[in-house]
């Protein structure tokens, strides 16, 4: 009695876990921010894509590719040339995301791995048609117009996959060795310049002054001679006094300086 028993519990416990294992082969679940595409084996690639959530399918049968629908970022480096032939390096930062409608589509024609197989050829081939416009001064004046026309050429060569870029931004822009040497030899040609232009300026400025000097003096000499003519030694015996009374003015002040009447007899107690 106890034997068929445990015969009865093992036959019911074999059937339960097939029943569970068929019916967990049965059930997928899709996390939040992916998506799910379903390949049938006598069909193919179904057009319906599952949304988030616990979902059934036909074991064996049918097997479901789970797709990333969240922005992702992606960092593209490339070397290319300007429109006056420099080389310049250039990394654009893209956030990019599936279209979920297309996600059949894109699953088919490209696979699972479709930003490796499509970002980097598509970013290089716009970032060399957008950089050949222009020179590598407007490249860095003009940052932010190259930015935007990269935006727009991308998102649309990129909408042509079934992708939605959601940023694209320049985070890099260097130039090879040659035009840096350049840059700098640019500059430093310009503060040769200014500082020979001061140097002339300041010379231009000494001899304006030297001539307005000159002319000055030659002036006073022009009217001192003209003194002389009208009223003789006058003018110097006048001059004469004015100094010694400026002379006397200055001594007088001075303590160092002691006046000593003359013709007068003056005696000092000076100790024996």
């Amino acid at each position: 009695m106890a034997a068929r028993l445990f015969e009865r519990i093992g036959k019911l416990g074999l059937g339960l876990a097939v029943v569970g294992g068929v019916v967990n082969s049965a059930l997928y679940n899709v996390d939040a921010g992916h998506r799910a595409v379903i390949f049938d084996r006598f069909r193919g690639i179904q057009d319906i894509v599952s949304d988030e959530g616990t979902h059934f399918i036909i074991p064996w049968v049918q097997r479901p590719f789970i797709f990333d629908c969240r922005s992702r970022p992606r960092n593209v480096p490339v070397i290319t040339g300007s429109k006056d032939l420099q080389n310049v390096n250039i990394t654009l930062r893209i956030l990019f995301r599936p279209i979920v409608s297309e996600l059949p589509r894109i699953f088919t024609s490209i696979g699972e791995d479709y930003d490796e197989r499509v970002l980097p050829s598509i970013t290089t081939e716009i970032l060399k048609s957008v950089v050949a416009r222009f020179d590598a001064g407007e490249l860095i004046t003009q940052r932010e117009l190259v930015s935007k026309q990269v935006s727009e050429d991308l998102t649309e060569r990129a909408a042509t996959f079934g992708l939605i870029l959601d940023d694209v931004s320049l985070t890099h822009l260097t130039f090879g060795r040659e035009f840096t040497d350049a840059v700098e030899a640019k500059q430093v040609a310009q503060q040769e310049a200014e500082r020979a232009r001061f140097v002339v300026e300041k010379a231009e400025q000494q001899k304006k002054a030297a001539i307005i000097s000159a002319e000055g003096d030659s002036k006073a000499a022009e009217l001192i001679a003209v003194s002389l003519a009208d009223v003789g030694d006058g003018l110097i015996e006048l001059r004469k006094l004015e100094a010694a009374e400026d002379i006397a003015y200055q001594l007088s002040r001075s303590r160092n300086v002691t006046y000593l009447p003359s013709g007068q007899s003056i005696l000092l107690n000076l100790p024996q």
